[in-house]
């Protein structure tokens, strides 16, 4: 008998910096981590394209987005939150 495997998606927290596109908004989500050779703090930032299917987000706001179906080429993310 199988397990049942529970379906984890991934989530991120990012500030909306475009909100031009129908139904689309560019999330811009930052991470830090310590360098691995000269033990500094660094930060990266990269951009997701997310599916706001109500058009709710505008820029700047905060927003927790999800791993989703993919909707386009670059669009395989589903708007959960705004905080």
């Amino acid at each position: 008998m199988k397990e049942a495997t529970k379906n984890i998606k991934r989530s991120l927290d990012g500030i909306v910096v475009s909100d031009k596109g129908e139904k689309t908004i560019v999330v811009k989500v930052t991470r830090r981590f310590k360098h691995p050779k000269y033990s500094k703090f660094v930060q990266i930032s990269k951009k997701y394209h997310a599916h706001d299917e109500n058009n709710s987000s505008k820029l700047g706001d905060t927003v927790t987005i999800i791993e989703s179906r993919s909707y386009s080429k670059t669009k395989t993310w589903d708007l959960v939150s705004k905080s």
